[in-house]
């Protein structure tokens, strides 16, 4: 890509405006100390997955004069909860009879993993809540791993099969205030959503409460790596139950 935009900026004459540099942000030297802008999509899958959120640290202590920006500069956490038998019975629940073998073994593993995929806005049962607001200019190496509690309101009666996260990400420091979200029921983006699937199918009842915590951290073997872990409790008409999870983005 940094080869390309060197021959996009030659083609419109632009080589004495704009410098394309190509390396890793660790490695390379700037023509210049310091600058005033940097624009970087430190955004991952899970918005942490594959944690770029400390190189773009690095670049801000290194590179950023005084009263620099990095945009974007906010991003928010959220989880929701979705309806979705079809595609757990089809992908998950499917190696618990294999042709007549039991693969449940499988089953497990596979519920550790979450899904990135889209999810249809009408599978949505309950609210939604913030986890966290990470604000780069103020975030520091490690703000990355963080506990958050959670409250999840059933909007319809339903059942759950998984938990939903994704992120809205804002540039607050520009002359236009902008942004997007990965939301399900926003535009689509290449981020997704991630879904946490459940190993218990719950059934809720419209104004019930799903209530937890989640943790979440830098894998310790590869920081590019994410470690969830899903506390979670439902004391409803229907479905009284309390577990934990835990799940592993690699």
């Amino acid at each position: 890509m940094a080869d390309t935009a060197k021959e996009i900026v030659k083609s419109n004459g632009l080589s004495d405006v704009i410098t394309v540099l190509k390396g890793k942000i660790e490695e390379i030297e700037l023509p210049v100390p310091k600058v005033d802008v940097i624009i970087s999509e430190w955004m991952g899958f899970f918005l942490l997955y594959e944690n770029m959120l400390d190189t773009v640290l690095y670049a801000r202590n290194k590179w950023l004069v005084d009263g620099g920006i990095v945009l974007p500069d906010k991003a928010s956490l959220y989880l929701t909860a979705i309806e979705d038998a079809h595609y757990k019975e089809d992908k998950v629940d499917f190696w618990e009879d294999v042709y007549g073998f039991d693969m449940s073994c499988i089953k497990r593993r596979a519920i550790t993993e979450p899904l990135v995929d889209t999810v249809d806005g009408n599978q949505i049962v309950t609210d939604s809540k913030l986890l966290k607001t990470m604000d780069i200019s103020k975030m520091a190496s490690g703000d990355a791993s963080f506990t958050a509690p959670f409250k999840l309101v059933a909007q319809r009666n339903d059942h759950i099969h998984a938990l939903v996260a994704y992120f809205d990400v804002a540039f607050t420091m520009c002359h236009k205030k902008m942004g997007f979200s990965t939301g399900p029921k926003s535009r689509a983006t290449h981020w997704k959503q991630t879904v946490l699937y459940l190993e218990d199918v719950l059934t809720i009842c419209e104004g019930e409460t799903i209530t937890g915590s989640m943790t979440i951290a830098q894998n310790k073997k590869n920081p590019r790596d994410v470690d969830i872990k899903l506390n979670y409790s439902l004391n409803g008409q229907h479905c009284k139950i309390s577990r934990t999870h835990s799940y592993k983005m690699r």
